[in-house]
C-alpha cells in the first residue's frame, strides 16, 4: 500500500512566513487560491517546546481545510515525513510578495 503524501507548504502571512504541513493540496474552485487540508504536526515525543510551532497549531486545529492566496505561496515541496510547523519574520530576507498591478475600479453604470 503506497504511504499518503505530505507536503510542506511555505507561504507569506502578515509580514511573517508560514511553513506547515498538509496531507491535502490543490487549485481551489476559487480563483486565485490554493486548498490545504488534513494538516499534520509533529509528535510530542520531545522536551523542548517551539513556541512558533505551539501557535501555529493552536491556530490551525479547528481549521478543517484553509484557502491560501496563490501570491503568498513562497513553496511547496512533497516531503517523506512531517517536520516542525514554523513561523518566522519575513523582514530583513529576500523574500516578497509577488507584486500586483492595482486594480482600477470598474465604471459605475447610471
Amino acid at each position: 500500500m503506497a504511504k499518503e503524501p505530505i507536503y510542506r507548504i511555505i507561504f507569506l502571512n502578515q509580514g511573517q512566513v508560514y511553513e506547515i504541513y498538509a496531507r491535502q493540496v490543490y487549485q481551489s474552485e476559487l480563483w486565485g487560491f490554493l486548498e490545504a487540508e488534513e494538516f499534520v504536526f509533529g509528535e510530542r515525543s520531545q522536551v523542548i517546546v517551539d513556541p512558533s510551532e505551539e501557535k501555529l497549531k493552536n491556530e490551525f486545529s479547528s481549521i478543517k481545510r484553509s484557502f491560501i492566496p496563490v501570491h503568498s505561496i513562497i513553496r511547496i515541496d512533497e516531503v517523506e515525513k512531517e517536520g516542525a510547523c514554523k513561523i518566522s519574520d519575513a523582514k530583513g530576507g529576500n523574500v516578497a510578495q509577488f507584486p500586483f498591478p492595482p486594480m482600477a475600479p470598474k465604471p459605475r453604470r447610471e
